[in-house]
């Protein structure tokens, strides 16, 4: 069966009973969205302040490849398995954007027997937090526009405007376009883009951000361009901030939802991991941690994204760290970073097998040596796998100083990652390590990138332009405290994404960076980032329909 069937054949419990018999919270507590989705006020979090966090387990994975890792489906189904070994487990994940659901994955709640449910509401519109994002996103662009068409007070610089506009959906015809064209009374012409609703600053803010009133502040600190004479200028110069916060009143709340095993999961937030932090909210991490004994989290893209701003950028901000780390791998991705095509991944091939391990090597390195970490690798299981290669991977890691457990929670659930959860379980029952940073706060920002370079892409050189190097010096004299956020090709540890495995001594170009002033850090993006993506030849929407009787199908 597909991954939808799966999910429309799950037997779902009430939210408002879920709720109550495994969370302990009152119906009054939650703003139900039908039957089987909810909100949960922010006001939970007053009445649990005195009771001890859980234990956070960050799910992270190898550099991303065409094979597919399933770090979301190991995220659930390690949560389900705990839950099947008698430990009071959570999931926290991201919202879907639409954008990737019509494109090429059709889809982003887990898959096989480890979903979260209902899966056509996750995926489509669910409860209006993206929709939300892009009104408030949208209106501050408006307002923009607004103010230098009713005579410009703030003398905006129409050449240095720096705030675009957002869409959830991939569209590469609006990555640049001309706006106020048709006359005066369409304001002044200038160029402009959009990017898609989850590469939005509002939505880093909206998952960075503890509290309503830390959200408005953040909002209004907002960097939408500069006058005339370079004065900096903010959301909140346009008092702008006050309606952002009201619209993003609900969507600050985490959606509750379950996994196709009823176990309780937060789906909250959906931050771009290129040019933001790609982990769910805040909010629902902490208030999760309040809720259960266990947190199973996943952060965006491979360990050396994802992994590095889950801690450098999110655990900084909001005063927490996790305490164990599960890195995903597949037989077929390690392949791939071996040499492999695509094509052929389905072949056993000890060779390329044992050359893509360098990949996982070095995550591990990193987890382990630069964040101190104790670290599990989860061999998400497929059934092209050999015993041969299983065994290749497991005993390769024993080499490194971990240990590898198979998981079939794709085909099997919960009891599929039975092992795996035992295993992290014991782990951190005797675990005795604490979690640090790459870098401190105070470090020059220069220092800082380099940091994340040195360390963790084992670069050989950094490069970038005068203007550039301009801009860092500008931005270290008001905003040098704050994190980097490193935006680069998923693919692979350099900037460069046909570099497989584990690249050394290359170059790691910056072509530009950006102060994400609201939410606090600095964007440096090095090689070809894409904001707004396009669509495939054949994307996704042309297979997903629905029936006369409102039933989808086509979705994953």
């Amino acid at each position: 069966m597909s991954d939808i069937e799966i999910a429309q054949q799950a037997q779902m419990e009430p939210v408002v009973a879920l709720a109550e018999q495994r969370l302990g919270l009152k119906p009054s507590q939650l703003d139900p969205y039908g039957h089987y989705k909810a909100k949960v006020s922010l006001d939970v979090m007053n009445e649990l302040d005195d009771k001890p966090n859980g234990k956070l387990i960050l799910v992270t994975a190898v550099s991303p490849t065409p094979a597919g890792e399933g770090k979301t489906t190991t995220t659930i189904g390690l949560s389900d398995a705990l839950n099947r070994i008698g430990k009071q487990s959570m999931v926290c994940v991201r919202e879907p954007s639409m954008g990737p659901c019509f494109g090429m994955k059709g889809g982003a709640a887990g898959g096989g027997y480890a979903q979260v449910v209902p899966m056509e509401d996750i995926n489509l519109h669910f409860t209006g937090d993206l929709h939300a994002i892009s009104a408030a996103h949208n209106l501050l662009s408006a307002m923009i526009d607004n103010h230098i068409h009713h005579g410009n007070s703030l003398n905006l610089d129409i050449r240095k405007i720096t705030w675009g506009r957002v869409l959830d959906m991939n569209d590469r015809a609006l990555r640049k376009v001309n706006v106020g064209l048709g006359g005066p009374g369409n304001g002044f012409p200038r160029e402009d883009g959009f990017d898609i609703v989850v590469a939005s600053e509002v939505m880093a803010i909206l998952c960075l951000s503890n509290s309503l009133s830390e959200l408005k502040e953040r909002l209004g600190n907002i960097l939408i361009g500069y006058s005339g004479d370079g004065t900096p200028r903010t959301a909140k110069d346009l008092k702008a901030d006050g309606a952002m916060a009201a619209l993003l009143k609900e969507a600050l709340k985490p959606n509750l939802v379950q996994t196709l095993e009823n176990n309780p999961a937060f789906v909250h937030g959906g931050p771009f991991a290129n040019i933001a932090h790609g982990c769910n909210t805040v909010i629902a991490t902490k208030m999760a941690l309040k809720l259960s004994d266990y947190v199973v989290t996943e952060a965006g893209f491979g360990a050396d994204l994802g992994a590095e701003k889950f801690i450098d950028i999110k655990c900084r901000k909001a005063g927490i760290k996790p305490d164990i780390a599960v890195i995903v791998a597949t037989v077929r991705a390690l392949k791939y970073h071996g040499g492999i095509e695509v094509s052929d991944l389905s072949t056993e091939n000890l060779t390329a097998l044992e050359y893509g391990m360098d990949n996982l090597k070095r995550h591990l390195e990193n987890m382990q040596d630069q964040f101190g970490l104790n670290c599990i690798v989860a061999i998400n299981h497929f059934v092209q796998d050999t015993d041969a290669e299983l065994e290749l991977v497991k005993k390769t890691v024993e080499s490194y100083g971990a240990k590898a457990v198979i998981a079939n929670h794709w085909a099997e659930g919960g009891k599929g990652a039975e092992e795996l959860a035992e295993l992290v379980a014991s782990t951190l029952d005797k675990n005795d390590k604490t979690c640090q940073f790459l870098y401190d706060d105070d470090l020059p920002l220069w220092d800082k990138i380099s940091a994340v370079a040195d360390k963790i892409y084992r670069a050989g050189e950094i490069t970038a332009d005068k203007k550039v190097m301009a801009k860092i010096a500008l931005f270290s004299k008001t905003h040098a405290n704050v994190p980097v956020c490193m935006a680069k090709t998923p693919y692979s540890f350099s900037s460069d994404p046909s570099l497989r495995g584990a690249p050394e001594q290359h170059t790691l170009a910056i072509r530009d960076v950006r102060l994400s002033q609201g939410a606090e850090f600095l964007v440096v993006l090095c090689g070809d980032i894409m904001t707004m993506p396009g669509l495939p030849k054949q994307p996704a929407s042309e297979r997903i329909d629905i029936s006369d009787d409102g039933e989808i199908s086509g979705l994953f």
